[in-house]
């Protein structure tokens, strides 16, 4: 008997699918959201929105490139807003491409600026919360994930 049957779960899926499944799941809601007006950008921005109103965050996505692992600050605040997500039952993933974030979520709005993509927050634009396929799929990623002790799973997203 697996410790599956003992809790009645089913093993992660391995491959290359599941994780490119969940990357295009991501890149799909990160669109939607921006399009929805429902997207936070920044690592403080994030903090502050989490600080004032954590039931309306449905989603957390944390970024850094190579160069950025060796950033005590900013692995710092990495973690403190891991254990706030873990605490407010809020999914969190990481992606290890700050730039493809950038080519998918853009530039500032107002000022046409770069922005601060290490941190991205998804909210929910109302109180009946938001249905959106995408967010689903990668909220059964990270339960999946949870599953077999990957609290904060890794996504790649696709080209």
């Amino acid at each position: 008997m697996t410790l599956e049957e003992i809790h009645g779960q089913q093993p992660m899926p391995t491959g290359n699918d599941w994780m490119q499944g969940a990357g295009t799941a991501l890149h799909e809601l990160l669109v939607s959201a921006q399009r929805r007006g429902c997207l936070t950008a920044g690592v403080y921005e994030s903090a502050k929105l989490m600080n004032v109103d954590p039931d309306n965050v449905a989603f957390c996505v944390l970024a850094a490139d190579q160069e950025d692992e060796g950033d005590i600050a900013l692995q710092i605040h990495f973690t403190l807003i891991q254990a706030f997500c873990c605490e407010n039952d809020i999914d969190i993933v990481r992606v290890n491409d700050v730039g493809k974030l950038a080519a998918i979520v853009g530039p500032s709005e107002d000022s046409g600026e770069p922005r601060d993509l290490h941190c991205i927050l998804i909210t929910n634009p109302n109180e009946e919360g938001w249905k959106d396929p995408a967010l689903e799929k990668l909220n059964l990623f990270c339960e999946e994930s949870r599953n077999v002790n990957d609290w904060v799973p890794t996504i790649t997203l696709p080209e």
